[in-house]
């Protein structure tokens, strides 16, 4: 694994144009052997709280758990968009999210991340890997991330490989929350994450994607449902999802949760239908 060390944060409206550019000229089957390092990333205040206020969160010097893997997302773009990917990202899925926090990371502290790809297997659907994240302060591990993405098509691996997903929970009858989501929620989480990709934007560039409308970022729903447990969870867990159908904006969706050995069983589904949109566990 060769390690490079970033010299500043990778622009991802750069990295998104990129992606789109060569997405016709990408093959092969393997990974590329690249652990991208990004030292001493300050904490923006501002843009935390803003950050804090679309996903529910309250206003904190503590991040969630969920906006480190923000600050790590520039550098997930950088690797998939190197020349030695093989995969088109913008037509990639984000099929699950693990999140382990070590300890509540603050505004006064230096991160260094880590990004590499990891693990390249079969799906169902396709190909799936991951992206694998880490974050430290001061030599020490205070954050980890996997991201599971998937390549829609064909199989060519053999290899299941990855840990067993969490179960769409048993959910109560009635929800503990409904949130009405509206139809520009894609841009007010891009602004706050970087992440502008076309697919939860506008409906017509989400249609370029086979999408009837666009959609809400996996990661919002993730850091929202997250939120909903703010002052309920001990300073380390490990917050892990499974998505499943995409959120059509605008939507109404409700929020179920019940308590498990040594944390909780949560999931988001259409308010009106009851189709899922997200499964998850904390522990």
């Amino acid at each position: 694994m060769a390690l490079k060390e970033l010299p500043g944060v990778p622009n991802q409206n750069l990295l998104f144009g990129k992606a789109a550019l060569t997405s016709f000229f990408r093959s092969g089957d393997t990974l590329p052997e690249t652990e991208y390092v990004l030292k001493d990333l300050a904490i923006d205040g501002a843009k935390l709280a803003e950050y804090n206020k679309v996903c529910g969160f309250g206003l904190r010097d503590a991040l969630p758990a969920t906006y480190i893997h923000t600050l790590a997302g520039p550098v997930h773009l950088q690797l998939m968009t190197d020349p030695g990917f093989p995969f088109a990202a913008t037509g990639l899925v984000h099929i699950r999210n693990q999140i382990t926090q070590h300890r509540p990371v603050t505004t006064g502290e230096k991160l260094t991340i880590t990004v590499k790809l990891a693990d390249l297997r079969a799906h169902d659907k396709g190909t799936q890997f991951d992206v694998v994240a880490s974050a430290s302060v001061g030599g020490e591990t205070v954050w980890d991330g996997v991201s599971t993405i998937l390549k829609r098509g064909k199989s060519t691996t053999s290899s299941e490989g990855g840990a067993k997903a969490p179960k769409e929970a048993a959910a109560p009858q009635e929800p503990n929350a409904v949130w009405p989501l509206p139809g520009d929620l894609g841009w007010s989480y891009a602004g706050v994450s970087g992440d502008y990709n076309p697919i939860h934007l506008n409906p017509i560039t989400a249609k370029l994607f086979g999408f009837p409308r666009n959609i809400a970022h996996g990661m919002w729903s993730k850091a929202r449902c997250l939120a909903a447990f703010e002052g309920r969870l001990p300073e380390k867990f490990t917050v892990d999802v499974s998505f499943k159908l995409p959120i059509l904006l605008p939507a109404k969706v409700a929020f179920t949760s019940t308590e498990a050995a040594g944390g909780f069983d949560f999931a988001l589904t259409d308010a009106r239908k009851g189709k899922p949109h997200l499964a998850g566990t904390i522990r």
